[in-house]
């Protein structure tokens, strides 16, 4: 019964592996389209006169492929460690709260009229996306000091639940 135990843990170990290696290389193969339809839509854009709305775009889809990589990045070290880690999750959160930060300033730069409620509201969302920018990076830091303090685990440790 053990050695039947043992074999499908096994069995299952190995599925988790394959299914990251995938979901790795897919992530991958949209990372690189996502940049090379960046790349046509912006020369389109740009074509069309409308040079603004083509850097946008482009900061955009640049930003967001950063996000994918760090994803990828994630998905790799899960594949090699066998853990998840914290961190990169959160280098990802950053990310997009820069990405949606520089997009919503880039597009609101023309639009900038006090009494106007959406306009409020616009500078009510840069702020809150200010505070999950710092709050993140403290707990970046907050978990680098943790990590320093910590001994160093093994690749094929696993946090064994009750």
């Amino acid at each position: 019964m053990k050695r039947e135990t043992r074999r499908y843990g096994s069995l299952l170990e190995r599925s988790e592996h394959y299914i990251y290696l995938v979901a790795g290389y897919i992530l991958v193969i949209a990372a690189a389209g996502l940049l090379v339809s960046a790349v046509i839509e912006m020369v389109n854009t740009i074509i069309a006169g409308e040079y603004t709305a083509a850097i946008i775009h482009l900061l955009d889809r640049v930003l967001l492929s950063l996000m994918l990589a760090e994803i990828i990045y994630t998905v790799g070290r899960i594949v090699q460690t066998q853990q998840l880690e914290t961190e990169p999750f959160l280098i990802v959160g950053i990310i997009a709260a820069i990405r949606r930060l520089l997009i919503i300033t880039a597009e609101g730069a023309s639009h900038v009229d006090i009494a106007d409620p959406r306009f409020l509201g616009t500078l009510a969302e840069l702020g809150l996306l200010a505070v999950i920018i710092l709050m993140l990076a403290w707990a970046m830091r907050l978990l680098r000091n943790a990590n320093i303090d910590a001994p160093e685990a093994t690749p094929g440790d696993r946090a064994e639940t009750p």
